[in-house]
């Protein structure tokens, strides 16, 4: 029951961490000391996906599991298993990277756009 436990929180941190990597700068538009944060998240993100290296979230999660008696989760991963053929078709996951990278670059060009306004108006 507690490695049950443990893995459902596991995976709802993952969760809020891969919401995160995508919608994140949005915070910092209000709290501008976070964009360094969300950078490192999501240059982890990217890494992982691309160079596929593991995340410790899902071995985490894997072995809460394992000792929960449930199977692991499968190699490819939590957004394999758990968003992509369950929150949108496989087929669609080149338009959804593609879309979640719009959307970190657009969180961070207003971010700038914030920042340069911020300084102008405080140099004047």
């Amino acid at each position: 029951m507690m490695f049950r436990a443990l893995a459902d929180i596991t995976a709802a941190a993952h969760l809020a961490f891969v919401v995160y990597v995508v919608a994140g700068g949005f915070l910092a538009w209000r709290y501008r000391r976070t964009i360094l944060l969300h950078g490192v998240a999501v240059a982890w993100g990217f890494v992982s996906i691309v160079i596929g290296v593991d995340c410790p979230l899902t071995q985490l999660e894997s072995w809460a599991r394992v000792r929960g008696g449930e199977s692991a989760l499968p190699s490819t991963g939590f957004i394999d298993y758990y968003l992509t053929g369950v929150v949108y078709p496989e087929s669609m996951l080149g338009v959804i990277r593609f879309a979640a990278i719009c959307t970190v670059a657009i969180s961070w060009a207003g971010f700038a756009v914030l920042r340069s306004r911020s300084r102008h108006l405080s140099a004047t």
